[in-house]
């Protein structure tokens, strides 16, 4: 399963793009490493987001609202989510971090609310699920802090 030019065109932002709990964020990487992860980590977990559909900037109204929708299908499904955030700066995104969520929920949320691809995990064994199907299997990764430190809440 190929990627549409659009995800090509996003793969390096969704590669580098920190995601989860502030304070607690991981980042996708190539090899595990053997440092201390955040206990959100356990488990299986998915981090999806309403924000920003299709990748295109949205305003702030319209994303809250998805948000909230989001927000009320996932506590529907009976799972108890946590506030997240997903990138930085003008891309940053109020996400929910989804512990004890499915890949097949997690993508089909994804899919349900616009989004090119969610984050699913079970420990530190992290995938980005495209909406198109495609799973890339990474590791997650402390976010490195702007002076150097690692995130670690």
């Amino acid at each position: 399963m190929g990627l549409s030019s659009q995800e090509l065109a996003l793969r390096p932002a969704f590669l580098t793009t920190a995601y989860g709990p502030v304070g607690q964020r991981i980042r996708l990487i190539e090899r595990p490493v053997a440092l201390p992860l955040p206990a959100w980590l356990e488990g299986r977990w998915a981090i999806v987001t309403a924000w920003n559909p299709q990748g295109q900037a949205t305003s702030p109204a319209l994303n809250r609202e998805a948000q909230l929708r989001l927000l009320e299908a996932v506590r529907a499904a009976g799972l108890s989510p946590l506030a997240a955030l997903n990138g930085a700066g003008e891309w940053a995104e109020d996400s929910l971090l989804i512990p004890g969520a499915t890949l097949a929920q997690a993508r089909d949320w994804g899919r349900h609310f616009g989004q090119l691809a969610v984050l699913y995990g079970v420990g530190r064994r992290a995938a980005l699920v495209w909406a198109g199907g495609r799973v890339e299997r990474h590791w997650a990764g402390l976010e490195k802090l702007a002076d150097g430190s690692l995130s670690t809440g």
